[in-house]
């Protein structure tokens, strides 16, 4: 018979408080990883080691099983509240975090341009400082990078990138969720990015090599990584002995490929130059002729929303298609972050295969 202690409560009327109970109820054993991430901002993957960024796969991998999967009620974020600014509207990231945070017990609070203005009418040093004092945590979604940056000198909680000009690292980690859970690890596949080279791909380029991930670009001219983040790349390659290939057609990016990924060409704030660059990205849409140079155990990922001239009908809505359980691991890694960084819960369940 298995014990559900959510519903134990309920019915018995225990008047027990989370401290007085045995913490074994809660947080389980300690993970058999040296790695504590409390107290942590997360802006960027290029910051975290390999066993970070495999423990937050773990995290989020238990949390799934343990929540979803086995129906338990674990209230990690009882008492606490999450700021939420958003300068960019979303599905996906407000979603996985609002829902996330409150599956766990916690309280989001949603905040707009029209709510709060940051940095205009009261500047990024007194925001932080002001939601610091509220708040547990912040997640935002702003336009510059520059921006969280400031936001962690000034804060004393942690800074969740919710995306940013430069990186988008909620999505990667639920990226890589998603296909360890298909492919059962991570070392040895080739990612091919297919597309522009934007804060997604950035992401995907300061971590992949930390999870012993080959990495194959294909971007037009002018529409190229940023140069630094290339360079860092290039480091990471060289350190973690995996492949890194850029080149300018996508053929020869997506030779080999188990994973084949784009995103939109046009992002938010880009949208004067939609006919220069859908003219720039023409014979970048992903299509079964594109698959047919990947690897036999091809999958396709993309962030979304998608438009048709990315990726075919054929691709994207395949057997071979991973996008909407993509999406879904947006709630579990955003949970994982947000337990890692506020909370002393290690993962129950066994380590998976990395």
């Amino acid at each position: 018979m298995l014990f559900n202690i959510r519903n134990f409560f309920s019915t018995a009327k225990l008047t027990w408080t989370r401290k007085q109970l045995p913490r074994h109820f809660w947080y389980g054993p300690p993970a058999l990883m040296n790695v504590r991430l409390k107290g942590r901002d997360l802006l960027t993957l290029q910051n975290y080691t390999a066993d970070e960024l495999k423990y937050l796969l773990w995290m989020a991998s238990d949390l799934k099983q343990r929540i979803k999967h086995k129906g338990e009620y674990l209230p990690l974020m009882q008492g606490k509240s999450l700021a939420m600014i958003f300068e960019k509207r979303s599905t996906r990231t407000r979603l996985s975090a609002e829902t996330g945070f409150a599956l766990l017990g916690g309280h989001p609070s949603f905040l707009t341009t029209e709510d709060i203005h940051l940095g205009t009418n009261e500047s990024l040093t007194d925001t932080a400082r002001v939601l610091s004092s509220m708040t547990n945590a912040i997640l935002a979604r702003v336009y510059k990078h520059n921006d969280l940056d400031l936001m962690t000198k000034e804060a004393t909680i942690p800074i969740i990138n919710g995306l940013s000009d430069l990186y988008h690292p909620l999505q990667i980690l639920a990226d890589y969720l998603t296909l360890q859970e298909h492919y059962g690890g991570l070392n040895g596949l080739t990612v091919t990015w297919i597309g522009d080279g934007n804060n997604v791909l950035h992401s995907i380029m300061t971590s992949a090599a930390k999870l012993g991930m080959h990495v194959h670009i294909a971007t037009p001219k002018g529409f190229e990584p940023d140069l630094r983040i290339t360079r860092i790349t290039e480091q990471y390659s060289e350190e973690y002995g995996t492949k890194l290939l850029l080149t300018t057609d996508p053929l020869e990016a997506a030779d080999g490929a188990n994973v084949l990924v784009t995103d939109t060409w046009i992002s938010m704030g880009q949208e004067e130059e939609k006919k220069e660059r859908l003219k720039a990205f023409q014979g970048y849409q992903i299509t079964m002729q594109t698959a047919k140079s990947a690897a036999s155990n091809w999958t396709f990922l993309h962030c979304l929303p998608r438009k048709p001239e990315e990726v075919d009908d054929d691709v994207f809505y395949s057997p071979r298609s991973l996008v909407f359980q993509e999406a879904e691991n947006r709630k579990w890694t955003i949970m994982a972050v947000m337990v890692s960084l506020l909370t002393d819960y290690s993962p129950q369940l066994q380590k998976p295969t990395f």
